[in-house]
């Protein structure tokens, strides 16, 4: 039996190391939060290579004595707590007197620190958690924190650290918090080399979110301003109209310390009830201040997570304050134009028989619909001879958000395309028959499955008299034609709620989910014939701004990327500009899109790559299929039924059933026939 024994410095300064410094984040966590409590009015946060060789943080506080700075790398050493009574009520964002012990016992560590009171500063170096001597240094007033090499002496931590970019977006990730907690500190952060934020610290919350989030999301904010009961809460809170793709822009601090928590998450969403669309969330800044005798954070390691002396209040308390925002609201969102062309089915819009290569191929002749936006064309000028044009009523204008010569607008195309048919039908006859060559790529379903016809038999041939070394004659066996399965015949009634197909067949009745059938027909033939975006290059790139963490993970696959159609490139200040799009999605789709495709590749990316390849199509079928609401052909809809109706799609590419049935004794059950 192993005996007992105190373990070694060295290796239990490692194993608290493991619960506070988790990655380079958790380094520059630590090191922001001391400078903020130091009272800093400016931080500057500077990594390399996403922070393992190279961390600074440098800030404007009070400083460190000479004489303390030995001691404030030693384990429980801090100046924040005095007595036990201290821990009832913490008001400071460090506490536990680990961070510092923690962080130089798995990295080299360099400080040099003044006070307003001394001359000169004070530098000291530290290797494995071990000090070597302080010496005077001219430095400016404040702390500067430098950490080289991190977990260089921990090879078990180091293997599992992502890629400097993964790493990276951590850091930026922290440096955002901070400083949204915190607007009135100003925050720079600088990545290998580059500024990619700079907060202006006047204290006005909304400048932080200006800066941190960027314009569009600011614009798209409501303000908080709630209190009573020793509870307030301040912020800001997404327009229904404006919630994002994930949880990823929800951002909530307790007595200016950012946590997670499930209870602040559920008020928040629970304000939004039948508000917002399905599967979007909203955004939120939430700032709540409560008695700090009241909430506990002395539950987690990295002081993440927090307990409430009374979570019903606080639950209420941010339950209302974004509930009376949302219902106070009157504003409307803003229409906006561009100039995309207008959404059609893609049986419209696409050949799905067509790859990309094929089409570059075909001349001018064989195209009979371009395929991307034309050019602007000249001003159109009508004939001398040309005859009289009869007059075209015009309808009453449709009046929504200020929009009011939307007829006329579109009067203004009746000129050139009258001259494009007079232009065709001067077209000679054999350039028109080559149109013809498309049909080949078309994939027509008919209506119904037709019977085929069983050949006749045909009688073999006479046997030739060869050598018995060359082929030998085997017996000849009859076999009976392989009977074709009969499909109880249906009959297409139609559509309601331009979502649903109605079948009928026999004594039932089918209601068809027309977008989960044509997602998983879509799905199937992606993964079946390898998926070919057909891609368009945008006439001006599209600018994404998504959380630090899918900008990192897109960044890392941009191979992936170009597979699904997409061009991207880092476009700086933490956000991406895409140059290219696959054909059938819109432009203000693309940012959801994106943010959709990362998020796939979070949670598999890494773990299996043909899994995260199923997940990404799971997401480009459903933005190629047709949507619920969309006005759709009858030949579009007889084929998704045809796809139901002869088995080959059950369920959509997420599990849901694409149709269900209704019996006529169920039917006649409801009108009391039977």
């Amino acid at each position: 039996m192993p005996t007992i024994q105190v373990l070694d410095s060295h290796v239990a300064d490692l194993i608290a190391a493991g619960e506070v410094v988790e990655r380079p984040a958790s380094v520059a966590k630590e090191l922001m939060e001391n400078a903020i409590d130091a009272g800093a009015s400016k931080v500057t946060v500077e990594i390399s290579h996403g922070g393992l060789t190279f961390l600074r943080v440098t800030d404007d506080g009070k400083g460190i004595p000479a004489g303390e700075l030995k001691t404030a790398f030693l384990r429980h050493a801090t100046s924040k707590l005095r007595t036990a009574y201290d821990l009832e009520a913490i008001g400071t964002l460090g506490f536990r007197g680990e961070a510092l012990a923690a962080i130089s016992a798995v990295s080299r560590v360099e400080v040099m620190t003044r006070t307003a009171d001394a001359p000169l500063g004070a530098s000291l170096s530290l290797e494995g958690g071990v000090p070597g001597e302080v010496e005077e240094a001219g430095c400016p007033l404040g702390t500067t924190m430098v950490v080289r090499d991190l977990f260089y002496n921990t090879p078990a931590r180091l293997k599992f650290m992502k890629k400097d970019s993964a790493e990276g977006a951590a850091v930026f990730a922290v440096v955002q918090r901070v400083a949204l907690s915190h607007p009135e500190v100003s925050v720079k952060f600088i990545r290998d080399g580059k500024q990619e934020l700079l907060t202006p610290g006047d204290g006005a919350l909304q400048s932080a979110v200006y800066a941190v989030l960027g314009r569009e999301l600011a614009l798209g904010f409501r303000e908080v301003k709630s209190g009573g009961d020793g509870i307030k809460v301040t912020g800001f809170v997404s327009q229904p109209a404006c919630c994002r793709a994930s949880r990823n822009w929800q951002f909530f601090f307790v007595n200016g310390r950012q946590v997670k928590s499930r209870l602040l998450m559920a008020a928040l969403e629970q304000a939004y009830q039948n508000q917002k669309m399905v599967g979007k969330f909203p955004a939120c800044v939430l700032h709540v201040e409560v008695k700090l005798s009241q909430v506990d954070v002395n539950v987690h390691p990295a002081k993440t997570e927090v307990k409430f002396g009374s979570e019903r209040e606080v639950f209420n308390a941010v339950y209302h304050a974004v509930l009376s925002v949302l219902e106070g609201d009157r504003s409307h969102p803003q229409a906006t134009f561009s100039p995309a062309r207008p959404k059609q089915t893609p049986g419209q819009t696409t050949m799905p028989g067509l790859s990309a290569q094929t089409y570059r191929q075909l001349t001018v002749a064989d195209v009979a619909t371009p395929r991307f936006t034309p050019k602007p064309r000249p001003t159109w000028t009508p004939p001398p001879a040309a005859a009289p044009r009869p007059s075209v009523p015009k309808k009453a204008p449709y009046v929504e958000s200020g929009v009011e010569n939307l007829v006329e607008k579109v009067d203004n195309f009746v000129h050139p395309v009258e001259n494009l048919v007079d232009k065709v039908d001067k077209i000679p006859q054999e350039t028109l028959l080559n149109s013809k060559k498309l049909e080949k790529h078309a994939q027509i379903v008919p209506s119904k499955p037709q019977p085929q016809p069983i050949p006749e038999p045909v009688a073999a041939p006479e046997p030739k008299d060869e050598p018995v070394e060359k082929s030998v004659q085997m017996p000849e066996v009859e076999r009976e034609a392989e009977p074709v399965p009969e499909v109880e015949p249906w009959r297409l009634a139609g559509e309601v709620l331009n979502t649903y197909i109605i079948v009928e067949q026999g004594d039932k009745i089918l209601l068809i989910d027309k977008h989960a059938a044509h997602e998983r027909m879509n799905f199937d033939r992606m993964k079946a014939q390898g998926y070919q975006a057909m891609a368009q290059t945008l006439l001006s790139p599209v600018i994404c701004r998504l959380a630090p963490e899918e900008q990192a993970v897109l960044l890392s696959n941009l191979p992936l990327l170009e597979e699904f159609g997409f061009q991207v490139d880092d476009f700086g200040g933490g956000a991406l500009a895409v140059r290219e799009a696959p054909d059938y999605l819109d432009v203000e789709d693309i940012p959801d899109t994106l943010s959709q495709l990362a998020q796939k590749l979070l949670t598999t990316g890494h773990a299996d790559p043909a899994a995260a390849r199923d997940e990404l199509l799971h997401t480009m079928a459903c933005k190629a299929a047709i949507k619920g609401g969309w006005k759709t052909s009858p030949q579009e809809l007889e084929r998704v039924a045809q796809a139901v109706m002869d088995g080959s799609v059950k369920y959509c590419p997420h599990g849901r059933p694409v149709a269900i049935e209704l019996t006529r004794k169920e039917l006649e059950k409801q009108f009391k026939r039977a």
